[in-house]
């Protein structure tokens, strides 16, 4: 008998921007052994899209565009890097996924839940992750740390991230089983303590 490496986890970060969501998913994925990745990018096209996507030069790129795009990179992502890895037992840990896109281009860019939510799965041929880790900070908190230095979507600014903060909510609170919220506030390692605490609790990893 051919023995089938069991399927490896799935772990998702997603936050608002500045929340720390890049640093705790990395570590994360170093203390476990898995594989790092993020979105726009994680391939050679993947980067080249996330380019286009956040230079601050394409002001006049439009909504749906810029969904497209998004889905274009996370297709791209999902075939080349993130199934097969899965499917070959290895545990993935990525910087956003398909929530971003609900939260930015379905709520923020007020396309549609919907809509964005349908373009999604067609990308991902449906993938979903184990765990989704919302990493939660004030809006306050995200503008500080970004400190001026703004991509295409920052410079929006505050409308924007409370639109995505709400979106975020009320995307955990429909799927709690899926999600956790962990507070982003506080040291490097304070955070990463809440989150070790929430990947044992749910995925016992």
């Amino acid at each position: 008998m051919t023995n089938v490496p069991e399927r490896g986890r799935f772990v998702v970060f997603e936050g608002p921007d500045a929340s720390g969501k890049t640093t705790q998913a990395r570590r994360l994925a170093e203390r476990r052994g898995a594989l790092f990745t993020r979105e726009p990018g994680g391939t050679r096209i993947g980067e080249q899209i996330r380019d286009l996507l956040l230079d601050p030069t394409n002001a006049e790129m439009a909504d749906r565009t810029e969904a497209l795009l998004y889905a274009a990179a996370r297709a791209q992502h999902v075939a080349e890097v993130i199934e097969p890895n899965l499917a070959a037992g290895c545990d993935v840990v990525c910087d956003r996924f398909v929530a971003s896109s609900l939260a930015y281009q379905g709520v923020g860019r007020e396309l549609g839940i919907d809509q964005v939510g349908g373009l999604s799965i067609f990308a991902t041929a449906g993938l979903m992750p184990d765990l989704v880790v919302l990493v939660e900070v004030a809006v306050d908190v995200s503008l500080e740390r970004l400190d001026g230095n703004h991509d295409r979507l920052e410079r929006e600014g505050v409308r924007l991230l409370d639109q995505v903060n709400d979106a975020y909510r009320r995307l955990a609170a429909a799927d709690p089983d899926r999600w956790a919220i962990v507070d982003g506030h506080g040291s490097v390692d304070d955070v990463a303590v809440r989150i070790d605490a929430v990947v044992e609790d749910r995925l016992g990893w």
